[in-house]
């Protein structure tokens, strides 16, 4: 079971991280440095930036889920 949950926390870990550098750059940050700025400008799909936000709010509530289940097997 602790082995199953550790193999899950490391995929969410990993799909989180990838969802994340999807987000587009709100500006003011690092993303303007290496060239966000011009990307943002150009736009894109509000629906599609709208489910990337869910995704990633549910893989963010499924991670803490998953390190709380562990800390409690774990104990």
């Amino acid at each position: 079971m602790l082995l199953a949950l550790e193999i899950g926390l490391i995929l969410v870990s990993l799909l989180l991280i990838v969802l994340v550098l999807l987000h587009k750059g709100r500006g003011g940050g690092l993303s303007d440095m290496f060239g966000g700025g011009i990307s943002s400008s150009m736009g894109g799909s509000s629906v599609a930036e709208r489910n990337l936000n869910r995704i990633t709010l549910f893989l963010a509530i499924l991670w803490v889920i998953l390190i709380v289940a562990t800390g409690l097997l774990l104990a």
